[in-house]
């Protein structure tokens, strides 16, 4: 039944070797978010229901990033199989135009006219004003974010993930550091609260930016010709919004709906607890699911290369070995996340973040929902993220990963939040309606192994 899992020698030595520093890349960045929640925490429920609340449209802004380096990673994934250097500096030049564009416009926004933005996804004039605050410099702060993360997509496509990480690590680190002069301050620096935490950001970004353009110029593994990044061409642009375009539509369709899910409690009675503790309990899911995300680009960059290469007879079962890996992770973690929430988080963990006893009871309640799901979820980031955008069936990658939360989670949402005006587990369980969905759905594509097509040829 499992036969599959049996690959070829040295297979699950390279997964590892792809996949962990990918998994140390996004753990650091958890990690260190932890730490800034936490700082921004010790000020209060009301500051860190703010920075949740701002980080709402930026969430969507952030995932159509991730959706651009998904889509530019399914194309320069198989180009690297082929070795085409000048493609892949083209890939390269599409993804930086569309990503600064679009977080340009959206820094815009929140710099004009931030209040009246964000008074769309709260209730609370307090919150809002602080929201404000924290919105306008933490939205010039994803201009310079795009950069360093679609850069990075292409040296992990091309098997180097390692630069991520060090990139990322080194920008955390400097934040979190900021934060703690900036928020608190301290070292002689004034004390600007949720503004603070927003500038601190800021600069780690122009950092990385910094950094990602030294290391253009300097390095030789690949070569960035600074013309084909300017003018990638034509042919190009479409082949990325036929196959890159549905990525991106993926994960901005995707993002817009997850982020119906705290607008619709942060017009709940008790927004603020409700919020505070979804802050607390995304910052732990942030940490959980770095597994999973390691494993699904691990998937893609082997899926892509394979094909690309023109190897495409163990492809299918390579795909059903690495989404049995992450429903077995998930099973793992799953486990010890449900000891976290009932006997770890209540007496050490929340009570750093000053949460009160109905944000505590919240906030364990969305961890135990997160626990239960985490086996689901891990097979559907692999087979979706990984084995079928690998593979070059964006299509119906697309289609499963939107329609359950368009058609099944969110509809549920709105009928228990807004109509019946139940309490807050029964809107969060939404989250667990469109993992279900999302399974049914996607087992199905995986073991038919239609999704396997070279999207780099004709």
């Amino acid at each position: 039944m499992f036969s599959y899992m049996k690959q070829a020698p040295g297979f699950y030595r390279q997964v590892v070797a792809l996949a962990a520093p990918i998994v140390m890349q996004n753990l650091i960045t958890s990690t260190l978010s932890m730490a800034d929640t936490f700082m921004v925490g010790i000020l209060g429920e009301a500051p860190m229901a703010a920075v949740t609340l701002a980080n709402i449209p930026l969430y969507v802004v952030q995932l159509f990033i991730f959706g651009v380096q998904s889509g530019s990673s399914v194309l320069t994934g198989q180009y690297w199989g082929r070795k085409d250097m000048e493609a892949i500096n083209r890939v390269l030049g599409v993804a930086l135009w569309v990503v600064l564009l679009v977080s340009s416009v959206f820094a815009a926004i929140l710099l004009l006219c931030p209040v009246q933005f964000l008074s769309l996804f709260g209730n609370e004039p307090a919150v809002v004003r602080l929201a404000a605050q924290y919105g306008r410099l933490a939205g010039l702060s994803y201009v310079c974010t795009s950069v360093t993360m679609v850069y990075v997509a292409a040296y992990r496509s091309m098997e180097r993930p390692k630069l991520g990480m060090y990139i990322l690590a080194m920008s955390m680190t400097v934040n979190t550091f900021l934060n703690w002069v900036f928020i608190f301050g301290n070292l002689g620096a004034p004390a600007l609260g949720v503004t603070g935490a927003a500038l601190a950001t800021l600069i780690a970004r122009i950092l990385e930016v910094v950094v990602v353009a030294v290391h253009m110029a300097r390095n030789s593994f690949f070569r960035v010709r600074l013309g084909l990044l300017l003018r990638p061409g034509l042919d190009m642009v479409r082949r990325f919004l036929r196959y890159g375009g549905l990525v991106v539509c993926n994960e901005t369709f995707w993002g817009l709906g997850t982020s119906v899910f705290p607008t619709i409690m942060g017009h709940m009675q008790g927004s603020t607890e409700i919020l505070a503790a979804y802050t607390v309990a995304g910052n732990v899911e942030k940490l959980v699911t770095v597994v999973a995300f390691g494993l699904a680009s691990t998937a893609a960059i082997i899926i892509g290369r394979e094909i690309g290469a023109g190897r495409r007879e163990q492809v299918k079962n390579t795909g059903l070995a690495m989404a049995t890996l992450g429903v077995l992770c998930g099973l793992a973690i799953g486990a010890l996340l449900l000891a976290f929430a009932r006997l770890v988080a209540p007496q050490w963990v929340f009570p750093l973040f000053k949460l009160s006893p109905r944000a505590v009871a919240i906030a364990t309640m969305m961890i135990t929902v997160m626990a239960v799901n985490m086996p689901l979820r891990n097979f559907n980031s692999v087979n979706v993220i990984g084995v079928l955008r690998g593979g070059g069936d964006v299509t119906a990658a697309t289609l499963i990963d939107t329609s359950p939360l368009w058609v099944c989670a969110i509809p549920y949402a709105i009928l228990c939040g807004v109509v019946l005006k139940a309490g807050v587990l029964w809107v969060y369980l939404a989250f667990s309606v469109e993992q279900v969905v999302k399974f049914c759905l996607g087992v199905g594509r995986m073991r038919s192994g239609k999704w396997i097509r070279d999207i780099t040829r004709g």
